[in-house]
């Protein structure tokens, strides 16, 4: 029986699509990410092609290495922040390199440029400057700052100092840490772990002189120097820790700025240090009162407690409080150095008075008080004014020396009138008290009222922090402005109710003055740094 062949007869082919078309030639392209991979495939070791992009040799007599970032070759595509984690091995959520967006504002509206960042190893770092305890160094041959973990006590005062938002604080081990630039690799001629990941080769290590400013290198493309004219952009200033940091090739616009500049993100309450500012200040102006309005033992008393109360917080902020004894390293360059001399100065004063007062008369006793006594308002005015100098010396805005003197000494001057209308209650008292506490909160208006002089379209950083302080931060704020008003009525009716209030209003202001500053970073790199809080 034969069995019946079936023939197929072929289908028609289909017709070529444009999409089709776009899909064959996109293989062929080929991605950075791609070609790089095609790259490692076809050549098993690539040690002499990425010792092209670093210096074979050492940095000469008044040379340092640098980062430099060719801008038409960068993509974004973080591989260098990816490698930089996997090689440090770095915490969840910890980065030492970033990238972010900058735009082109009115000048090039359509403009937009990714910018990669780490540390810009600073030819006078601002880190290294503040820290109190000596845990930074820069290398006299490399120029590379470096961060000595064993040295750190977790301030984070590096993290404030810094314009570029570059030390991260890791909580898990209590201290700060960041970009080295990969030394050890440097040092037996392998590229740093981000300049070896880029698909794009668009970061590399090269020399510079140590003696060029940045608004001298011409070859940077501008991107330091350009913009920093332009108060909108959002740019920190180059100026204060001179960065070391070429980018290159692509001309940055003049209006240009961080495409995250007017996200409202509120920076960290810094909860120990709202504490110790506002108790160390309210209580050395009850100090200082109680010794010169007539010898109040109980103002005296409540007076130490609060400050005491402050100085046991400060501690509270160090992720490593038992090395803060190494504090006497940084007193010759660190503002936080010199506040915590300036404090433990001060700190004997309030208890041997309070010494004094129990005891029973003896030889010299008046002479001791008086002696004391007098000793406690100067000190105590170069503990606050260290304080002061201590966030002036970030060069953020809203902590300019004006404005925080004011905030600082006002609040001292406020607890000085309210402890004198507590020993000695009456209608002047509180008159002088209401005068002071109002004086007061004209900085703080004056920043408020900014929101409603300029509109939308511009930009400055004492107008972000109002922005903030009437969105995020409003019923903050609200809060503030009531309490301080409320604790000057209840002072008419009863002063020592009055000093909580006002206590609690005053904290109020120490946290808006922690989370509505404007905090200097590299541009768009839409976050807020992961300190501890």
């Amino acid at each position: 029986m034969k069995t019946a062949t079936i023939r197929r007869i072929p289908a028609p082919p289909l017709p070529v699509t444009l999409i089709d078309q776009l899909l064959a030639e996109q293989v062929t392209l080929g991605t950075p990410a791609a070609r790089f991979a095609e790259i490692h495939d076809r050549v098993p070791d690539l040690a002499d092609h990425y010792r092209q992009l670093i210096p074979l040799t050492k940095p000469g007599l008044g040379e340092q290495y640098a980062f430099e970032v060719a801008l038409d070759r960068c993509t974004g595509c973080k591989a260098c922040v990816s490698a930089c984690h996997s090689l440090n091995g770095l915490d969840e959520g910890e980065t030492w390199r970033d990238t972010g967006v900058l735009l082109g504002g009115t000048n090039a509206p359509g403009w937009q440029q990714t910018i990669t960042s780490a540390c810009h190893h600073c030819q006078d770092p601002g880190c290294m400057n503040g820290c109190p305890v000596g845990a930074y160094e820069k290398d006299n041959h490399t120029g590379i700052v470096r961060h000595l973990d064993d040295q750190c006590i977790g301030c984070s005062y590096c993290i404030l100092k810094c314009p570029y938002d570059v030390p991260k604080y890791s909580k898990k081990r209590g201290i700060v840490r960041k970009c080295d630039m990969c030394h050890q690799r440097l040092a037996e001629g392998e590229a740093p772990a981000c300049v070896q990941a880029c698909p794009t080769e668009a970061i590399r290590i090269v020399k510079i002189s140590r003696d060029q400013k940045p608004e001298t290198r011409t070859e940077a493309g501008g991107f330091f120097s350009s913009i920093i004219n332009n108060q909108q952009s959002a740019i920190p200033d180059y100026t204060v820790t001179q960065p070391t940091t070429r980018y290159v090739a692509r001309e940055i616009p003049a209006t240009a700025f961080a495409a995250d500049r007017d996200r409202l993100v509120p920076q960290p309450t810094h909860w120990p240090l709202v504490m110790m500012l506002t108790l160390t200040q309210a209580g050395i102006g009850m100090i200082v009162t109680s010794t010169y309005a007539g010898r109040s033992a109980v103002t005296l008393l409540i007076g130490t407690l609060i400050f005491l109360c402050g100085m046991a917080a400060s501690v509270l902020h160090l992720g490593q409080p038992l090395k803060a004894w190494r504090f006497f390293l940084g007193l010759r360059t660190s503002w936080l150095s010199r506040e915590i001399l300036a404090f433990s100065l001060f700190a004997p004063i309030p208890l041997v008075l309070c010494t004094l007062s129990r005891l029973p008369d003896f030889p010299f006793k008046n002479l001791c008080y008086l002696i004391t006594a007098h000793s406690a308002l100067p000190l105590g005015f170069i503990a606050i004014f260290t304080s002061v100098m201590i966030y002036h010396d970030t060069h953020r805005s809203l902590w300019r020396f004006p404005l925080t003197s004011a905030r600082f000494f006002g609040t001292a001057c406020c607890f000085v009138a309210l402890a004198y209308a507590i020993i000695h209650p009456g209608f002047e008292a509180t008159e002088c008290f209401a005068v002071v506490a109002i004086v007061k909160l004209i900085p703080e208006i004056h920043i408020l009222l900014l929101q409603r002089r300029y509109d939308v379209s511009t930009w400055f950083p004492d107008v972000h922090s109002a922005r903030l302080q009437f969105g995020p931060l409003r019923l903050l704020t609200v809060t503030r402005f009531v309490l301080a008003c409320l604790s000057i009525v209840t002072l008419a009716i009863n002063p020592w109710a009055a000093l909580p209030i006002f206590l609690a209003s005053e904290t109020l202001e120490r946290m808006i003055f922690f989370k509505s500053v404007q905090a200097p970073k590299m541009p768009g790199t839409f976050g807020v740094s992961p300190t501890h809080v």
